[in-house]
């Protein structure tokens, strides 16, 4: 246990440490297509990857709740941070609430409490997975090729699935965890993107990885939709839509500074309220998303993982109209790289990508409302 993370973390407290630094090389690392390391880095010493982990684990104790808005807050100062710390904290979200369920999580939240910092490909592999898992002694030998894993580079842990074919079972798809450092795992820096630079998404190669058997953690029939999902959709989405959330607070405070400069010229103020209204219809459904998860204590299913979707899309088309809000209201200011907000404005335009997209999640839910399976064949 470090100091850090001995007691309960004041993640205000760090936030305000941090803040300004993050703020200020959030342009630079956009601007280089260069990981937030030096963030992260800081990020690391300051307790704030395991606080979601409990005290009684040696992490810093924060509530679910707390901790999206402590990702809200850092999306104000750097979404590309926010939003790849999002995608640790959502991991250890989900073993959170196995380990409140009596299920397993314990190991790899003291992992974490020791500051180790995990990445997934989930958002990518979603019902099919991909790579192939052959059985070899004592475990399988693993090799895919697995894209969009944020915070790749700086990560200790990815966690990850992969195919494997059952001689009785058929197709299924196998959830395990591989350390970075494994032999035949390395990083394929593909990531260079229109908005989010600075989350280091670059695609994980593993090349004949040897996976143990006591390292898997859930076997699933390939191509179905797992109850697994209902607790991932659940307790992930919240935590990456306040990454966005933040984002808009940004394009938001951006506009205000520009709006005070100009001064009432009959169509700013118009257009600065038409941007809060959008930003607190985020928000909204936002909070939504987080009451749904009732700081872990749910119990996960359909029609919360439906829920989650359904305000994603809200949240995330609302974070959109916002910075365009913002971009309007700021004029020829808002369209130079020197005003920060060009760089906000294509972050937050990313956050159609996560899953699921509008359109699949307007199916997933239709063909709940018909009463059928949520993904069909």
């Amino acid at each position: 246990m470090t100091t850090a993370t001995a007691a309960a973390l004041d993640w205000k407290q760090s936030l305000a440490d941090l803040g300004p630094a993050l703020t200020e090389r959030a342009g630079v690392y956009d601007a280089s297509d260069t990981f937030v390391d030096e963030n992260y880095a800081e990020m690391r010493s300051a307790g704030l990857f395991s606080a979601l982990v409990p005290v009684e684990l040696g992490g810093g104790g924060l509530s679910y709740s707390e901790t999206c808005t402590l990702v809200r807050e850092m999306g104000r100062r750097c979404g590309a941070t926010a939003l790849t710390f999002s995608m640790h904290q959502h991991v250890v979200a989900a073993s959170l609430w196995n380990y409140r369920h009596g299920k397993p999580g314990e190991k790899l939240l003291r992992a974490v409490a020791d500051q180790k910092v995990l990445a997934t490909s989930g958002g990518t592999d979603w019902l099919s997975s991909n790579g192939t898992l052959e059985p070899c002694e004592g475990g399988y030998r693993f090799n895919a090729k697995k894209f969009n894993v944020s915070g790749s580079i700086a990560a200790d842990m990815l966690v990850t699935s992969g195919q494997y074919i059952d001689p009785v079972r058929g197709p299924q798809v196998f959830h395990f965890p591989v350390s970075m450092s494994a032999e035949g795992v390395r990083i394929e820096r593909v990531w260079e993107t229109m908005g989010m630079r600075g989350t280091g998404s670059h695609a994980v190669v593993l090349e004949d990885v040897f996976v143990p058997e006591e390292a898997i953690a859930l076997r699933r029939p390939r191509g179905d939709y797992h109850p697994v999902w209902n607790v991932i959709l659940t307790v992930a989405l919240p935590l990456i839509c306040s990454a966005y959330m933040g984002v808009a607070d940004a394009a938001a405070d951006n506009a205000h500074k520009g709006a005070a400069r100009k001064g009432d010229d009959g169509f700013t103020p118009l257009l600065l309220g038409e941007l809060e209204n959008e930003r607190a219809t985020a928000q909204v459904a936002l909070e939504s998303m987080i009451a749904n998860v009732n700081d872990l204590d749910v119990e996960p299913n359909l029609e919360h993982a439906n829920a989650a979707l359904i305000r994603k899309t809200i949240v995330m088309q609302a974070v959109q109209r916002t910075v365009d809000k913002a971009l309007e209201a700021s004029g020829g200011r808002g369209y130079m790289r020197s005003s920060g907000l060009e760089r906000i404005f294509r972050d937050a335009y990313a956050g159609q990508f996560h899953p699921m997209q509008p359109k699949k999640q307007h199916r997933f839910t239709g063909r709940l409302a018909m009463g059928l399976d949520p993904v069909g064949a």
